[in-house]
């Protein structure tokens, strides 16, 4: 029989998203409640589904059929859905990045499903990336030292990250009109959620490669949204830049690894598109290159199926590197934004 489901939250990542993932896995789950904040969309997607709907997530989480708990609300109400999925005695939680806004709200969602034995696995799809895998199977099997990694993202337009610099978005306290990107605090919130937001799905696999933060050594906005930030951590150089223009380029979303031995170079496709796995590839010194072949199945699709596992107890929940990517999260988002106000107050 499949997992029961209830999803928290109703917006594009769900009905783009995780709704037609967990189609494509009817033998494993089935969604049977969804709810929203308010906005009424669960009530359209949940009768699409012949599942039942409400507002808030007290009936959600009171609801006896749900096995399982999907948080895909604003980032700030994760880590108190979490909790309260807990308490509520929900067998597993799959939690939307980010896990928590702070490393002390990360430390008791951490510790509260490890008591409770509460399964808990956070959505950073491309660590979960056949194509990933590929690569640091690569690099471990040539004992490759890791030199220098970069994440460079062109995207299209994103209505959220749009409203973000047009109107303060949803974290940001509300402010008439445009936010004033001059500002050094206003600039600082809106870096430290495009890293929480974008650039976070990638952290997990950069901590793989360099674990511990030791420097930012610049970080600024590109305009109208983008970013570039570069840190040292375990003596790697770590570069992410964005760039997200109206106009919209082709979308890019490359991870390139200089090891000292090749270049290695995953190519993620667009978020929202079910489109398989990433592309990963090998330059040699000589300046040949060598393609893995794709994987059929995306990121999205994997990362479920490992919670499919983790609920047959094939594989152990790995709190302590949950617990241990979040922190790394929060710390280059404000050693990010420290570096921002740094540079502003020259």
């Amino acid at each position: 029989m499949p997992w029961n489901v209830g999803v928290l939250g109703a917006g594009p990542g769900v009905a783009a998203l995780h709704l037609a993932t967990l189609g494509r896995l009817g033998e494993l789950f089935n969604v049977v409640h969804i709810a929203d904040a308010g906005s009424g969309r669960a009530r359209g997607l949940a009768e699409g589904l012949g599942a039942r709907w409400s507002q808030g997530d007290s009936d959600l989480l009171a609801d006896p059929d749900v096995d399982l708990v999907a948080v895909c609300s604003p980032p700030a109400e994760h880590g108190r859905q979490v909790l309260a999925a807990v308490a509520a005695g929900k067998r597993a939680i799959f939690c939307e990045k980010p896990l928590a806004t702070s490393p002390e709200e990360a430390e008791e969602v951490v510790a509260a499903c490890r008591a409770a034995g509460t399964i808990l696995l956070v959505g950073t799809n491309h660590l979960f990336d056949a194509a990933w895998g590929h690569a640091r199977h690569h690099r471990v099997a040539l004992e490759g030292r890791v030199q220098a990694v970069s994440v460079t993202l062109a995207l299209p337009p994103n209505e959220r990250y749009h409203r973000l610099v047009a109107e303060g978005g949803p974290f940001l306290p509300a402010r008439r009109g445009r936010p004033d990107l001059t500002d050094p605090a206003v600039a600082a919130d809106v870096l430290r959620q495009l890293l929480t937001g974008l650039a976070i799905h990638d952290l997990p696999a950069l901590r793989d490669l360099a674990p511990d933060i030791e420097e930012v050594v610049y970080a600024r906005l590109v305009p109208p949204i983008g970013y570039v930030v570069g840190y040292l951590a375990s003596g790697v150089l770590v570069q992410l830049a964005l760039t997200m223009l109206p106009a919209g380029p082709d979308a890019l979303w490359r991870m390139s690894i200089s090891t000292s031995h090749d270049r290695i170079e995953v190519d993620f496709p667009p978020a929202f598109v079910h489109a398989g796995s990433a592309a990963t590839r090998v330059r040699t010194p000589g300046g040949r290159w060598t393609a893995y072949s794709r994987d059929p199945e995306d990121g999205y699709v994997a990362e479920w199926r490992l919670l499919a596992a983790l609920l047959e107890e094939r594989v152990p929940v790995e709190y302590d590197e949950l617990l241990a990517d979040s922190h790394y999260v929060t710390a280059l988002a404000d050693g990010a934004s420290a570096k921002l106000l740094e540079g502003v107050h020259a």
